[in-house]
């Protein structure tokens, strides 16, 4: 029997990215498709109710809150984290669901490899995209092209084994304000437990609507908190 994929979106006033963007997705590609809303206050979560979504709403506010919240709820063999804002592909969808299947435990939709290209990023964001894939490769023995991006797709189970749901890997947020992405702590362990990481080439294309939700030093002086501090504190 083949695997099942869930398809895991975090949201936040996404409505007009999710009008765009999910009717190019195949109902077919995926056995559950989880919107988790981190409290919009457009009309994304009434859209995603509409078209038979599951509607997940988070108590905590905060990115990685939601994969915390939301994991419990996954039921697919895989997960694919994707971003209905427009800046990714959904055609790709079931690409990286079938590589995971075939063996790898993590597939990721590069932005950076081959002829793939970027058009969402500035200046800002291009160099800490590059710095952040650098200095994981550098330090954690990684060969990644991009290890920052959303869209890739994983074994579920991973996210436990990694304990990417355990506060401590968190630990600098409190001193910074702010809510961290799980993706570089995902990538950093994925590959310090030397899983089977693959990529495919995948333009970001410029986001459909609303804002983006950057926070340049926090999150660049969180993640390079946790990139250094992974090299002696997990195993």
């Amino acid at each position: 029997m083949a695997p099942s994929v869930t398809l895991l979106m975090p949201t936040l006033n996404e409505e007009t990215g999710m009008r765009a963007i999910m009717p190019r997705v195949d109902p077919a590609w995926c056995q559950q498709i989880l919107v988790v809303d981190g409290g919009s206050t457009d009309g994304t979560v009434d859209y995603a109710r509409e078209h038979g979504y599951e509607v997940y709403v988070q108590k905590q506010r905060g990115l990685r809150y939601a994969y915390s919240e939301a994991f419990p709820l996954v039921r697919g063999d895989i997960v694919v984290t994707f971003s209905p804002d427009g800046n990714s592909i959904p055609e790709l969808i079931p690409a990286v669901a079938a590589k995971v299947a075939s063996g790898d435990d993590m597939v990721i939709v590069s932005r950076y490899l081959d002829e793939a290209r970027s058009h969402d990023d500035d200046v800002i964001t291009g160099f800490g995209n590059w710095f952040f894939t650098s200095t994981i490769n550098l330090l954690h023995r990684a060969r990644y092209t991009d290890a920052m991006v959303m869209f890739r797709a994983y074994r579920t189970r991973l996210y436990y084994e990694l304990e990417l749901d355990r506060e401590e890997g968190y630990a600098m947020e409190r001193w910074l304000n702010t809510t961290l992405g799980v993706e570089p702590l995902l990538s950093i362990r994925a590959a310090k437990r030397r899983c089977r990481i693959s990529e495919i080439p995948g333009d970001e294309p410029v986001r459909e609507g609303g804002e983006r939700k950057l926070q340049v030093i926090r999150w660049g002086s969180g993640y390079l908190w946790q990139t250094i501090r992974e090299l002696y504190y997990w195993r």
